[in-house]
């Protein structure tokens, strides 16, 4: 299914076709972050991923009788700037609520979250989807303990029950009803992971469960009120998201043109079989039976403290990408490209500093990304420096080396590492800007191919056949420039 028809002026109007006509999808997300951490909301066990089931859990994540939750100040703090990276109202007096309901893998019985009074209200995230740039609004950000794991396939008879993530710190971020199609939803979770990646707050890593998105979606006929919303939980991929809005939204328009309602429940995504089953009805918050934790005190902190997390932030993505296209002339999609990850936008102004910005970034785009991208390496295991590069476009700017020459010495770098222009000096790679020795390869080109210069004279475009035989004759090492110069004259072009 596609899930938007395009408008007349060519771009999406992000309605969906059905028998009856034109719906619209209206989508609101809760994403679960993993606050960034050593140690666990409410208890001391650690955080580390991957340890022996039931190895970091401390008497308070396993509900001992008698044990007492103490909040993790770093935890509370990790909210806050992320609060202000949102550009949310941080509120200075919020209650931690028990969430009751009953699961295998949560041995309170309860969930301590938030629910009226949550540590992070209102804010807002900026997105580009085609071309246009779109604010998503965020209700609230609340902090949480996550539960345990159950696992079902240990044994033919038995579950069983990993505790470790019992009472790791998460961060739910509700965002309001904003987002009209796939696209943007994918961009929203991708953005919103970029901002927690910068901030340090959230590694973001979707693969170990420490991103995930519970969606709400609804469908509407356009200009009608809000439907009756299906929440899909857990979704933990950034293109599972899209598959699951769009699965959902023709799930819920087929059920209305055939004459049924929609039932509001919570809803599992199968991406094998590309179709979203219920999971159990959509409980209300009255169903939760929510009520203010009678051990833990309201958590209260002053404007300076605040001021104090406000003035450690680093620059974020947006302020980033507007600094990028200005300082160094870049376009909107390369900015945005560059300061995707706060390490590549870090590598990129390593290179690009003192030099010429477009260059740098063409360099870092395509040659080191590209590389990065076919090994299947991040760029901090880079074999190419950010010195490293730099060295190559200084080599290039200074006519050291032409383009071609480059290529071939970033292949040299990335394979057996080196000083760039000790290479070039060691191998003789340098540019042929020597106008004498040139001439003598155009010359012996032109006396060689006497057919081939009456063509030339008769059809200019015919130069490009020529320049490319001087560079065959000279390694690749004549200045373009140059050669380009000197046949035109030869040629009376």
């Amino acid at each position: 299914m596609s899930a938007t028809k395009t408008a007349a002026k060519g771009k999406p109007n992000n309605l969906i076709a059905g028998a009856t006509g034109d719906w619209e999808v209206v989508i609101g997300m809760e994403v679960h972050a993993q606050v960034a951490s050593n140690a666990k909301l409410f208890s001391g066990a650690s955080t580390a991923f991957g340890a022996e089931p039931n190895s970091h859990v401390s008497l308070v994540d396993a509900a001992m009788p008698g044990m007492l939750p103490v909040i993790n100040r770093e935890c509370v703090a990790q909210a806050i700037r992320t609060g202000l990276g949102l550009k949310a109202q941080i509120n200075h007096r919020s209650v931690f609520d028990r969430k009751n309901y009953f699961y295998p893998d949560l041995p309170q019985g309860y969930q301590i979250s938030q629910f009226k009074q949550p540590i992070v209200g209102e804010g807002e995230v900026e997105i580009d989807v085609d071309g246009e740039t779109m604010k998503v609004g965020i209700e609230r950000l609340h902090l949480e303990q996550d539960a345990g794991k159950s696992l079902h396939d240990q044994h033919p008879d038995y579950s069983y029950v990993d505790l470790n993530r019992s009472g790791v710190a998460l961060m739910e971020i509700v965002s309001r009803p904003d987002l009209r199609s796939s696209k943007q939803a994918q961009a929203y979770v991708t953005k919103l992971r970029t901002i927690l990646r910068y901030l340090g707050t959230c590694d973001g890593d979707m693969e170990k469960g420490n991103l995930r998105a519970d969606v709400n979606v609804s469908v509407r006929k356009p200009g009608d009120g809000l439907g009756t919303r299906c929440e899909i939980k857990n979704v933990n991929s950034i293109r599972f998201i899209g598959q699951a809005i769009e699965t959902e939204a023709r799930r819920q328009i087929d059920i209305i043109e055939d004459g049924g309602k929609i039932d509001q429940e919570t809803r599992l995504f199968d991406a094998a079989k590309g179709e979203t089953r219920s999971m159990r009805s959509k409980e209300e918050a009255h169903d939760y039976r929510y009520f203010p934790d009678p051990d833990l005190l309201p958590l209260e902190f002053s404007e300076a403290y605040v001021e104090e997390l406000k003035s450690g932030l680093p620059e974020l993505p947006d302020e980033k990408r507007t600094r990028f296209m200005k300082a160094f002339g870049l376009s909107a999609y390369d900015s945005d490209v560059l300061v995707a990850e706060r390490s590549s936008a870090d590598y990129f102004e390593s290179v690009a500093k003192g030099r010429d910005g477009k260059l740098a970034a063409n360099w870092v785009i395509n040659e080191l990304f590209g590389r990065l991208n076919k090994e299947g390496k991040e760029i901090e295991a880079s074999p190419v420096s950010a010195a490293q590069l730099g060295s190559i476009v200084d080599l290039i700017s200074s006519n050291a080396i032409s383009g071609k020459i480059a290529k071939d010495l970033f292949e040299i770098v990335w394979t057996d590492g080196g000083d760039p222009a000790k290479i070039v000096e060691d191998r003789g790679m340098k540019q042929v800007t020597d106008t004498g020795a040139i001439e003598k390869a155009v010359d012996e080109i032109i006396a060689a191919n006497p057919e081939k210069v009456e063509q030339a004279k008769a059809k200019p475009s015919m130069l490009g056949w020529f320049v490319g035989q001087v560079m065959k004759s000279t390694g690749g090492k004549a200045n373009p420039a140059a050669v380009n110069e000197i046949l035109k004259a030869k040629l009376g072009i």
